[in-house]
Protein backbone atom coordinates (compact mmCIF):
# COMPACT_ATOMS: atom_id res chain seq x y z
CA UNK A 1 0.00 0.00 0.00
CA UNK A 2 2.81 2.43 0.85
CA UNK A 3 4.54 1.92 -2.49
CA UNK A 4 1.32 2.64 -4.35
CA UNK A 5 0.79 5.76 -2.26
CA UNK A 6 4.29 7.03 -3.06
CA UNK A 7 3.79 6.34 -6.77
CA UNK A 8 0.43 8.15 -6.68
CA UNK A 9 1.92 11.11 -4.80
CA UNK A 10 4.74 11.52 -7.34
CA UNK A 11 2.45 10.95 -10.33
CA UNK A 12 -0.39 13.32 -9.37
CA UNK A 13 1.93 16.10 -8.24
CA UNK A 14 4.00 15.87 -11.42
CA UNK A 15 0.87 15.95 -13.57
CA UNK A 16 -0.55 18.87 -11.60
CA UNK A 17 2.70 20.83 -11.90
CA UNK A 18 2.79 20.22 -15.65
CA UNK A 19 -0.88 21.23 -16.08
CA UNK A 20 -0.30 24.45 -14.13
CA UNK A 21 2.81 25.16 -16.22
CA UNK A 22 0.88 24.57 -19.44
CA UNK A 23 -1.91 26.87 -18.26
CA UNK A 24 0.65 29.60 -17.58
CA UNK A 25 2.14 29.09 -21.05
CA UNK A 26 -1.31 29.36 -22.61
CA UNK A 27 -2.02 32.51 -20.59
CA UNK A 28 1.12 34.16 -21.97
CA UNK A 29 0.13 33.21 -25.50
CA UNK A 30 -3.47 34.39 -25.11
CA UNK A 31 -4.85 30.92 -25.85
CA UNK A 32 -7.66 28.89 -24.34
CA UNK A 33 -7.00 28.16 -20.66
CA UNK A 34 -7.56 25.30 -18.25
CA UNK A 35 -10.66 25.83 -16.11
CA UNK A 36 -9.84 26.74 -12.50
CA UNK A 37 -12.18 23.95 -11.50
CA UNK A 38 -9.82 21.44 -13.15
CA UNK A 39 -6.81 22.92 -11.35
CA UNK A 40 -8.59 22.69 -8.00
CA UNK A 41 -9.75 19.14 -8.73
CA UNK A 42 -6.17 18.04 -9.41
CA UNK A 43 -5.08 19.67 -6.16
CA UNK A 44 -7.94 18.05 -4.24
CA UNK A 45 -7.16 14.51 -5.42
CA UNK A 46 -3.64 14.67 -4.09
CA UNK A 47 -1.78 17.21 -6.21
CA UNK A 48 -1.89 20.24 -3.94
CA UNK A 49 1.89 20.25 -3.49
CA UNK A 50 2.41 20.33 -7.27
CA UNK A 51 -0.11 23.16 -7.55
CA UNK A 52 1.53 25.14 -4.76
CA UNK A 53 5.03 24.72 -6.21
CA UNK A 54 3.85 25.71 -9.70
CA UNK A 55 2.04 28.76 -8.34
CA UNK A 56 5.24 30.20 -6.95
CA UNK A 57 7.82 28.87 -9.40
CA UNK A 58 5.78 29.98 -12.43
CA UNK A 59 4.11 32.96 -10.71
CA UNK A 60 0.75 31.63 -11.75
CA UNK A 61 -2.56 32.26 -9.98
CA UNK A 62 -0.76 33.92 -7.06
CA UNK A 63 -3.05 36.97 -7.18
CA UNK A 64 -6.22 34.90 -6.98
CA UNK A 65 -7.53 34.84 -3.43
CA UNK A 66 -9.21 31.49 -4.07
CA UNK A 67 -5.81 29.97 -4.89
CA UNK A 68 -3.91 31.81 -2.13
CA UNK A 69 -6.31 30.38 0.46
CA UNK A 70 -7.61 27.24 -1.22
CA UNK A 71 -4.32 25.61 -2.21
CA UNK A 72 -2.74 25.77 1.27
CA UNK A 73 -5.97 24.35 2.73
CA UNK A 74 -5.94 21.54 0.18
CA UNK A 75 -2.25 20.98 0.88
CA UNK A 76 -3.07 20.54 4.57
CA UNK A 77 -5.96 18.21 3.72
CA UNK A 78 -3.71 16.22 1.37
CA UNK A 79 -1.08 15.89 4.12
CA UNK A 80 -3.71 14.61 6.57
CA UNK A 81 -5.07 12.10 4.07
CA UNK A 82 -1.63 10.91 2.96
CA UNK A 83 -0.71 10.49 6.63
CA UNK A 84 -3.90 8.54 7.30
CA UNK A 85 -3.36 6.15 4.41
CA UNK A 86 0.37 5.84 5.15
CA UNK A 87 -0.25 4.46 8.64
Amino acid sequence: MQTALIVWFIFINTVTYLVMSEDKRRARMGRERMPERTLFLLAAIGGALGTWIAMYRKRHKTRHLSFKIGVPLLLFLNAVLYGYFWG
